[in-house]
């Protein structure tokens, strides 16, 4: 089976749409949320149904920062344009999405795949995964073969070997990687909402867990309208201006 690997979706309705229907068409048969369903886009509502329905289909899901912010309050060590937009947020939402937020898991394991937001060794404090040895880190903490976080909003992939021996791959899109079980692998598909590696075009992973390989995709949207929601929401114009330079 595919498993559809989506994270940092940020209320971005554009991309979400064009990566679910992308994953449909390459043979995706389930899906894994990875956190962050809101913040920063103008459609924070209509991309948590999208994600609740699929989850009452099977669809795994994971709370992000964005996420425990907006049904727990900012934190402080939140920039005053992501505050802002957390409470934007709130107003957007009805109980029941807020619900939805609000009972979403830190992790959520299944087999020998582990699903988190930001890493598998404290998931609570939203650490990122920029290098090799934080996702070392991760991959000590766990048993799983693979695991699989966002919050970088950067394709990233790492391993780590029976022995303690730690690598990483630069993701091509489109072109499968083997991650055969016999390692440990820690991926980061990239973000859907949005991106911050230069490239504008939505991201997401296929892991095909029959052929052990792992497939990363950027998906072109259209990320003008999204960026004019922004706008239109009287949201912070660098907001919208991300979407334009993918950073």
């Amino acid at each position: 089976m595919k498993l559809a690997l989506i994270t940092d979706l940020h209320a971005n309705r554009q991309a979400l749409e064009e990566v679910l229907a992308h994953a449909r068409a390459h043979g995706a048969g389930q899906f894994a949320f990875l956190g962050d369903f809101v913040g920063y886009g103008a459609d924070p509502g209509w991309v948590v149904d999208q994600v609740r329905a699929l989850v009452d289909q099977g669809a795994a899901a994971v709370m992000g920062n964005h996420d425990a912010a907006t049904v727990r309050g900012a934190q402080p060590t939140m920039r005053p344009t992501a505050r802002l937009a957390v409470e934007w947020t709130r107003t957007q939402l009805d109980a029941a999405q807020l619900a939805f937020l609000a009972a979403l898991p830190l992790a959520q394991r299944r087999g020998t795949t582990l699903f988190v937001h930001a890493n598998a060794h404290e998931p609570a404090e939203w650490e990122y995964v920029q290098s090799r040895a934080e996702a070392v880190r991760s991959l000590q903490a766990t048993d799983a073969r693979h695991v699989f976080c966002g919050h970088m909003h950067q394709p990233m992939l790492f391993h780590l070997s029976g022995t303690g021996k730690a690598g990483d791959f630069t993701p091509v899109p489109g072109v499968p990687i083997p991650v055969p079980p016999h390692r440990q692998w820690l991926a980061i598909p990239g973000a859907c909402g949005q991106p911050r590696d230069g490239n504008p075009a939505a991201a997401y992973a296929l892991f095909d867990d029959e052929g052990m390989t792992l497939c990363f995709h950027r998906v072109p949207y259209d990320h003008e309208t999204a960026a004019a929601r922004i706008l239109a929401a009287g949201l912070p114009p660098e907001f919208a201006q991300r979407l334009h330079d993918g950073r």
